[in-house]
């Protein structure tokens, strides 16, 4: 290796942590000891808020209150408290997000939701990159409403809208390539699919408390997303859904559970939903998961999401920089776009050996993931990484790849 360079790739990562306005944030999170952790894109690490207050609810809460927690300690009310506070990192409004259940079961309440918005439209549009799970339950929805799925590569979603938007009820995409980190326009495929007269679903999992989606500004009909990646809701953290106020009225609840019934008390016979967004909730919300989630968004408190935008791009423009220094000449190169405005959270280097690599990083100290074929994906997290950190981890890369 050039000494030359490290050292001035060295220098460059202690100047850079130096200037960083959200390195305060960095003590609120438990990292593991003698480990380098970037795997945020499947979950982020535990924050320190919330031991303390699992331990409330359950050795005080559930211990001694039972039942009565649903109304001293406001258990009822915490989907509705977990929604808000997730939805300031999404540029929404209170009252337009909740948090209940699963990704899988929200993103099947939203794509049905959508797709009977727009009765007669028989396709369902989405993109060739879709996540697996959310491939299921697109095929599966369409099989239920006797629609049909048309996926193409997202390079030519707006050509579809275009040629075919009479017919395409509902878009159905994912801001953030899960493989390579690409990110794409949600504010300009949002106006195209309502130009062609399209509800728009958007999948934020890769995106939530990473990139400034602006959902409200950017007139959003529904979103969906996890909260235990960036958001470091803890391991099956409940997820959220976003259904905009416009909506809320009208929303199809696919799945009614007495939750989101607007008399959720009253037992009654027949289903009716709640006039807000309590109609996107179910059944009843894991409120120990809910409340760790909860302690876990502390973290974001008084953190703007301009600033952990220019923090993300800063780290995964370094890592690049490590990357195109370092890694030359060797098997490995960076599959993630280079310019700012199409990369998200997470850098992906591509390799044939990429599963046996990623296991030898985790062996020297660095934890990353790997996505078949032959991608390793580090997730950079702005809010606890460090420059330092990238440049160890890519150090460490090329000493496994040359």
């Amino acid at each position: 290796m050039n000494v030359r360079v490290s050292e001035s790739l060295n220098e460059e990562a202690e100047r850079l942590d130096a200037a960083d306005p959200l390195a305060h944030v960095r003590k609120r999170f438990v990292l593991p000891a003698g480990q380098i952790y970037m795997e945020s894109t499947c979950l982020g690490p535990l924050t320190s808020s919330v031991s303390a207050a699992v331990r409330e609810a359950v050795d005080v809460q559930w211990g001694r209150r039972l039942i009565d927690g649903w109304w001293e300690d406001g258990w009822w009310e915490a989907p509705a408290r977990a929604g808000d506070k997730i939805g300031r990192l999404l540029g929404a409004a209170p009252g337009q997000v909740v948090v209940s259940d699963s990704t899988t079961v929200q993103l099947f309440n939203a794509l049905v939701a959508a797709s009977r918005l727009r009765p007669g439209r028989k396709v369902i549009l989405s993109v060739t990159t879709q996540f697996p799970t959310a491939r299921y339950i697109t095929d599966s929805a369409a099989r239920m409403l006797d629609l049909t799925v048309r996926r193409v590569p997202p390079a030519e979603i707006e050509r579809y809208l275009r040629a075919d938007g009479e017919a395409i009820g509902v878009l159905l995409h994912e801001p953030v390539d899960f493989r390579t980190g690409e990110l794409y326009d949600l504010a300009g495929l949002t106006r195209a699919a309502h130009a062609a007269g399209c509800v728009t679903v958007w999948d934020l999992c890769h995106a939530a408390g990473i990139v400034p989606v602006d959902l409200d500004a950017n007139d959003v009909d529904m979103a969906v997303g996890c909260t235990y990646k960036y958001l470091c809701g803890g391991p099956g953290s409940p997820a959220f859904i976003y259904v905009g106020g416009r909506h809320q009225n009208v929303f199809d609840q696919p799945l009614p559970g007495w939750n989101g019934h607007e008399y959720p008390f009253g037992m009654r016979d027949t289903y009716q939903g709640a006039p807000s967004i309590a109609r996107a909730r179910i059944g009843t919300p894991p409120i120990i998961s809910m409340i760790a989630l909860e302690a876990a968004l502390d973290a974001y408190d008084a953190v703007d999401m301009r600033q952990v935008r220019q923090r993300s791009l800063s780290l995964t423009g370094f890592f690049m920089t490590c990357a195109e220094e370092l890694l030359t000449g060797t098997a490995a190169s960076v599959a993630t776009p280079r310019e700012p405005q199409r990369r998200a959270g997470h850098v992906a280097v591509c390799h044939g050996d990429a599963p046996k690599i990623v296991q030898e990083l985790r062996d020297n100290g660095v934890a990353a993931d790997h996505r078949p074929p032959d991608l390793m994906r580090f997730g950079l997290h702005p809010l606890y990484t460090t420059h330092r950190e990238v440049y160890a981890a890519v150090c460490t890369l090329r000493d496994l790849v040359v």
